[in-house]
């Protein structure tokens, strides 16, 4: 019964959910009509502009008014371009263009929301990307799909960068629709009351959805209660959703009561931020903007015994007993519904349904206080004050995560000296220094750096020195000394100008990074905005009209429990305590089973285990026996001897085993074992285990499935068998068990239980112990286990074209892989795996040198461990890649290991698409190609889901990197051609004289630059490796090891427009050097392979389908090994094992367009994508984490054959010690 309820409630929420998107994407249909088109002149405004004909007025998209487009008289960082939509309105796209037929365009910026126009908000498209890509040219339209989508009045867009070769041009567009609301503000002391009908509501059942904005960190938003105690209760506190759900027999909290949830923070922001609370029995979901948790509510009933009524804004019902303290909330909601009705509906038209307390209006009223972010350590504020006042004095707030920097620092007049108000250690401290003097150093408040607006005022007036943090006079010093203090004129907030500028600011602790509001220099308010038009004061780095302070411990990505701390520009987890380790506690400090503990030396004792190792799972104790096999063993609560009597099947004996650890963790260490097994006893007097007459059991166990087994100890898994019955030695012949013989005198069935899937053993049932003289006993040993399949699995890669794949790599947070490898080849890839433009690859780039290199997004990085001896000298090295959301780390034996730490503000998750497994090789027969299409036209748009989209039109490439190996006997040919929508390209061709030749054309108007290399006949039927990486206008290029030379090219440093990417014969006209076009008519006959384009596997995508791909295939293009001579089928050396099936069929009479296919990937401990030939044993380790959300795990099942390798890999890891460190990995 109770599943079947659990199953209705989970429908009924699921549906909510349902509804709940039909009504948030209600504005979202269809909308995505052009916004500004039709707005007035007086809608557009600027920092500033070049000229009238540059104005702001004239930046609508594709128009050639006036100068064609918006232009600011200076082009920096501080200007920007603003439109008024008239009202709020829903924005989902934006669109931006250069200045028309000029040099003028941005190719990076920010875009920012206000619905005032004041106190600006910057839209982020990932929890940490600030900024848009712009234009590459004056013409071209880049638009941006926003989302969540922009629901604002006001929009600004701030260029961050432009194009160098002339000045800041726009052009925008923005699309979207009308947005509907209904709005109440309530003013801390107001609140609204909804009592509805009790035959209206279930009691299991609610659906709360409203929007928030505010500045006050505290306040009740909506409160339910009942009698009994039951409640649900929504309050915002320091800025953090905290939502309180009880049921059964507890009583309301007190402050200092576990909340049941939190979510959100830094939202007293005078921003909207959107709320959805879906409760169904004790299901519960509840989401802050982004985020959402799902949880059970506490308590002991499914459903809420509550009052018929629900107050937003405060508590006001009189009589209501409320036990912890509140406060009500000031602030602004918007679009307020309560299981599907609108409150602030009701509200307005005075609907009896709807009590209103206070002081309640339906519009929103706006702040004025204008915010400023000090965006760097090198950022300040400097404002003129009253020179040779007898009273110097300010006043501000702050908001920062940062625990020192200057706040405040003035000079004093008559003598020399100065004032300085700084924060250090989180704390305020008040510093007055004059030559000859000690220095007066007053101390004040604590935790100033938790994010929380926090206000200081400041007061020195003749002798007499004070300062208060948040209206806490700290301490004042009456007797400073026989001087007054006189004010010096110019007040420095948050750091100091350059020296250059002869300022006499000091500033001993570093710049400020946060945000100020509320300045005030001798009781009068600082105006800001004239700060920002240049005409009080000057700055520095500061972002005006703005609080950018973001949380970066939200979602918190310290891992197993870490803790989260954080300053202005990054993270930091506390793993202390935790059984991790690691820039974000992802590494388990404990070995996943008892067999790594015994390779690394341990003898017999208690070890803790992490049988997941980085995975969700916690570490547990437990006992290693260490004989010739480490046994793990496991105990439990049940391991005396049991006797039971006078049972029957109405009256049945249960007996029940708690073990040492939880069923996931125990599942998880079974399933990593080879083998697993417990000893169940069982004695048995005139107690049988099956009825004669209908053949159901009178005694049975329990496993961790919850299904009940019948078969006994030493049995299979066969129903009603025990291990006499197997053995045919029972002492009734009849029967397949000693118990069933049904004797008045003490016999057995005894024996191991080794079917893993149904250990260990929960439960134990008997019940034909009821007769005279009837009786039954048992005994559970401990489970054993012994073996690690992770461990001991290895791979041998015979031949360049051998491979294995394996399904994406999910590692979108966080991920590590790990594996041994042992080879006497010089360089090769041991794992790739591609997204559309994400990647991750490891390679062993060259004897002495191992590589991790990936993109996020942020463009590719790499990380290198070099080694002073070679890693090719076919002993066992061990190799550990971590990234997660701090940094990137590569380990290679006890090297030290290297570290690539993340950026600040950049694209955080890794999304891979293709399967895990080696590179391609392809036989081209006379007259085909393979041609694969970037863009099918120039204007395609930039954040395209398209997998056309790797590489953009409008993009300009100043690096790219080139792989591949071929085998030819033909002379001329073309090997590869990579063109543009503005006539450049690259070709790599063979000659007529069987030289290679690399053309560069990266400027129309100029002969393309030529690499010769004419050392040897190229097309001599040998396997050649070819490699070339551009930076600019250097390019290098390594032929087969040897050959190695740097170019540096005259024709150009960047590929603009690129087009498509072609192997094998050149199909259509292209305005291309003789030379190249003789080679691209002849084609490719031969044997390809390995092809890479940056992060693009051509032949991956023509030959492995996967995903819809923008590829040609003409002629006989058949998937081959390049290690036959050229024109052989060579297919029958392939080595291959796939966990995926891949079927279908080709065509190559006929062209293929848009071939799915994947950009798919190596894995392999010493793979090389054609250059390991030697014979190899890899093992190959990898293990992903992912938070829980993301976490899923596909173990595949372990072979009944046991692989020869297994023997010689056991045998020379045991002897070699120079990898005996920590081996904690999954083994393919």
């Amino acid at each position: 019964m109770g599943s079947i309820t659990g199953a209705v409630l989970k429908t009924l929420l699921l549906l909510s959910t349902q509804n709940w998107n039909r009504v948030i994407a209600g504005n979202s249909y269809d909308c995505d009509e052009p916004l500004v088109s039709t707005l007035s002149q007086a809608s557009f405004s600027s920092s500033s502009e070049l000229s009238s004909s540059h104005g702001a007025g004239f930046a609508r998209l594709n128009r050639r008014d006036g100068a064609g487009g918006w232009s600011p008289l200076v082009s920096n960082k501080y200007q920007w371009l603003q439109i008024d939509l008239g009202e709020r309105m829903e924005t989902t796209a934006v669109a931006t263009q250069g200045g028309y037929g000029s040099s003028n365009w941005v190719t990076s910026y920010l875009l920012m929301f206000s619905d005032s126009g004041r106190n600006w908000k910057q839209y982020r498209q990932e929890d940490s990307i600030w900024g848009f890509s712009g234009n590459a040219n004056a013409d071209s339209v880049v638009y941006y799909r926003l989302q969540p989508s922009i629901k604002a009045r006001f929009l600004r867009f701030i260029p961050l960068e432009w194009n160098p070769r002339g000045r800041i041009g726009m052009r925008i567009e923005v699309f979207g629709c009308a947005y509907r609301s209904e709005v109440v503000d309530l003013d801390g002391k107001s609140s609204l009351l909804y009592r509805f009908d009790q035959n209206s509501l279930s009691p299991v059942k609610d659906i709360i959805s409203l929007k928030f904005k505010t500045m006050q960190s505290d306040g009740i938003l909506l409160h339910r209660e009942g009698q009994n105690g039951d409640h649900i209760t929504l309050e915002l506190r320091r800025g953090r959703l905290f939502l309180l759900i009880n049921s059964g027999e507890a009583r309301l909290p007190s402050a200092h009561t576990l909340i049941n949830l939190t979510l959100g923070s830094l939202l007293d922001d005078q921003h909207w931020h959107s709320v959805l609370i879906q409760r169904v029995g004790k299901q519960v979901n509840f989401t802050v903007d982004e985020h959402r948790h799902r949880f059970h509510a506490q308590g002991e009933f499914s459903y809420l015994d509550l009052d018929y009524e629900i107050s937003f804004g405060g508590i006001p019902a009189p009589g209501k007993s409320v036990s912890f303290p509140h406060k009500n909330f000031h602030g602004c909601l918007e679009n307020l519904f309560y299981n599907g009705v609108d409150i602030i509906d009701l509200a307005k038209r005075q609907k009896p349904e709807i009590i209103a307390t206070g002081n309640v209006s339906f519009s929103c009223s706006q702040s004025q206080s204008v915010p400023v972010t000090f965006l760097s350590p090198k950022s300040y504020l400097a404002l003129p004050g009253f020179s040779r006042e007898d009273e110097l004095s300010a006043m501000f707030q702050i908001r920062t995560w940062n625990k020192a920097g200057l706040l405040l620092f003035s000079e004093l007049h008559l003598v020399s000296g100065g004032l300085l108000l700084f924060l250090n250690d989180g704390k305020l401290r008040l510093n007055l220094y004059q030559p000859g003097k000690l220095p007066s150093d007053i101390t004040a408040g604590v935790g100033l750096n938790d994010g929380q607006w926090h206000s200081i005022s400041l007061s020195a007036k003749r002798n007499h020195l004070s300062v208060a943090v948040d209206g806490q006079v700290a301490s004042a010093a009456s007797s400073l000394g026989p001087e007054q203090i006189y004010s010096g004129g110019t007040y420095f907030f948050g750091g100091c100008p350059d020296n250059s500028f002869g300022s006499k600011c000091k500033n001993p602790v570093g710049g400020f990074q946060g945000c100020m509001r509320l300045i005030s220099i001798g009781n009068k308010v600082v105006d800001l905005i004239s700060v920002q038009q240049g005409s009080l004061g000057n700055f520095s780095d500061l972002q005006i009209d703005s609080c950018g302070i973001t949380d970066r411990c939200l979602p918190n990505y310290c891992e197993h429990g870490g803790e989260c701390s954080q300053s202005w520009s990054t993270f930091h987890c506390n793993c202390a305590n935790t059984g991790y380790t690691g820039a974000t506690c992802h590494n388990s400090i404990y070995e996943q089973s008892c067999e790594a503990y015994k390779h690394r030396g341990n003898t017999s004792g208690f070890y803790y285990i992490d049988s997941d190792g980085s995975g969700p799972l916690e570490p547990f104790l437990l006992y290693c026996n260490m004989t010739e096999t480490a046994w793990t063993v496991i105990q439990h609560n049940g391991s005396d001897l049991t006797r039971v009597r006078n049972t029957n099947p109405e009256n049945p004996y249960a007996g029940f085993f708690e073990y040492v650890a939880s069923m996931e963790q125990l599942q998880a260490t079974i399933n990593l074992a080879e083998h697993c097994e417990q000893e169940l006893t069982y004695y048995c007097k005139k107690s049988r285990l099956v009825n004669k007459q209908d053949g159901s059991p009178l005694s049975w166990w329990v496993g961790r499935t919850n299904e009940t087994q019948t078969y006994w100890g030493g049995s299979l898994p066969d129903p009603q068998k025990c291990t006499c019955g197997l053995e045919g030695n029972c002492i009734d012949s009849q029967y397949y068990c000693n118990c069933d013989a049904d004797r008045n005198e003490w016999t057995n069935d005894t024996g191991f239980l080794s079917y893993k899937e149904h250990l260990p053993v929960r439960k134990i049932v008997v019940t034909d112990t009821g007769r005279p003289h009837s009786e039954a006993a048992y005994k559970l040993g401990p489970l054993l286990c012994r073996g690690d399949r992770s461990f001991w699995n290895s791979a041998s890669f015979n031949t360049e074209a051998s491979y294995l794949h394996f399904p994406t790599f999910h590692g979108e947070l966080s991920a590590d892989v790990s594996f041994f490898f042992k080879t006497t080849a010089s360089s090769g890839v041991f794992l790739e795996n591609l997204g559309i433009t994400d990647f991750i690859r490891i390679e062993l780039r060259s004897p002495a040198v191992v590589t991790f290199s990936f993109d996020v997004g942020n463009g590719p990085f790499e990380i290198s461990v070099q080694s002073p001896a070679h890693f090719n000298d076919n002993q066992w090295h061990h190799v550990r890649v971590e990234r997660n959301m701090k940094e990137a780390s590569l380990q290679v034996d006890q090297l030290l290991p290297k570290i690539q730490p993340a950026p600040a503000d950049g694209h955080v998750l890794l999304q891979l698409n293709s399967q895990l497994f080696v590179e391609i090789s392809a036989y081209f027969g006379s007259g085909s190609s393979v041609i694969y299409n970037f863009q099918e036209n120039y204007s395609l748009n930039k954040n395209s889901s398209s997998h056309a989209a790797s590489f953009h039109g409008d993009m300009k490439l100043s690096r790219e990197m080139i792989k591949f190996s071929f085998r030819t006997t033909r002379a001329p040919s073309l090997l590869l051609y990579v063109s543009s929508f503005y006539k450049e390209y690259l070709s790599v061709i063979i000659a007529k004289n069987g030289s290679l030749q690399i053309r560069y054309k990266l400027n129309r108007y100029q002969e393309p630059d030529v690499i010769n290399f004419d050392f040897k006949n190229m097309a001599d039927g040998q396997l050649h490796h070819v490699e070339i990486n551009r930076e600019e206008g250097v390019v290098f290029v390594e032929i087969d090891e040897n050959a190695k030379r740097q170019v540096h090219l005259s024709s150009g440093t960047e590929f603009s427009a690129i087009r498509s990417l072609v192997l094998g014969r050149i199909l259509e006209h292209s305005d291309i050097d003789q030379e190249t076009a003789l080679a691209g008519a002849q084609g490719f006959l031969g044997c390809l392979s390995a092809v890479q384009l940056s992060h693009v596997a051509p032949l991956k995508a023509a030959l492995q389908p996967s995903h819809p791909a923008p590829i040609t295939v003409s002629g006989p293009v058949t998937e081959s090994s390049c290690m036959a001579q050229a024109g052989t089928d060579a297919t029958l050396r392939e080595r291959t094992h796939s966990f995926a099936d891949h079927s279908g069929t080709r065509d190559d009479r006929q062209p293929h367009a848009n071939v799915i296919g994947s950009d798919s990937a190596v894995i392999g401990g010493l793979i090389a994508v054609v250059v390991f030939i030697l014979l190899c044993i890899a093992a190959i380790a990898v293990r992903i984490y992912q938070q829980k959300r993301l976490y899923k795990r596909n173990e595949a099942k372990r072979s009944e054959n046991v692989d020869s390798a297994e023997a010689v890999l056991k045998s020379e890891l045991n002897v070699q010690s120079a990898v005996n460190e920590n081996q904690r990995e999954y083994f393919f």
